[in-house]
């Protein structure tokens, strides 16, 4: 049975695409709002509530927010699994 063209499944991405943007954003010392979302594996507007609420504190230069690698992490390391 062949299945009608809008039924068909998507291309999937490659894993190793995805691996190689993270090797690029864990080199940094600095994030811009996108890559800190990233290695935190958030969105953005997940980010930014976290700035809302006070977890996270971000430097501002020039109209946008940059985020320390050091405090994601000390972040990720203080979290907890309840």
């Amino acid at each position: 049975m062949k299945l009608p063209k809008r039924w068909k499944m998507p291309k999937l991405r490659i894993a190793t695409d995805r691996d190689c943007e993270m090797d690029r954003v864990i080199e940094l010392t600095w994030f811009n709002s996108f890559d800190a979302a990233r290695y935190l594996r958030k969105t953005v507007n997940a980010l930014l509530i976290m700035v809302n609420r006070g977890y996270v504190r971000p430097r501002k230069f020039r109209r946008r927010l940059y985020f320390r690698r050091s405090e994601l992490d000390r972040l990720l390391e203080s979290s907890r699994f309840q």
